[in-house]
């Protein structure tokens, strides 16, 4: 499974360990991700996603998983969360 935010597309970066004598290892930063069930107001049910801790935060500040995936540009989205899209769009047309 990638290490990859399901919402944000938030990833592994890399980077260094540098020692006091400045000596470079080169190292991983992962993502803080976590399991999380999201509730969808239009489609009346809940949605498995692992996102990042700051994607949780940017979900409940935009006012739900509806409101966030509608703002959402569909380029950082996984494939999961653009059919959560599609179908809210459609529940909120009828």
């Amino acid at each position: 499974m990638a290490r990859r935010c399901d919402l944000t597309g938030k990833g592994v970066m890399v980077g260094n360990n540098v020692s006091h004598a400045l000596n470079r290892t080169r190292r991983r930063f992962l993502p803080n991700l976590v399991n999380v069930t999201l509730i969808s107001d239009a489609l009346n049910r809940g949605i498995k996603f692992r996102v990042s801790a700051a994607a949780l935060r940017s979900v409940e500040h935009r006012g739900g998983l509806d409101a966030f995936l509608l703002k959402q540009s569909d380029d950082t989205l996984s494939p999961l969360a653009l059919g959560i899209k599609k179908e809210i769009r459609a529940a909120l047309a009828s």
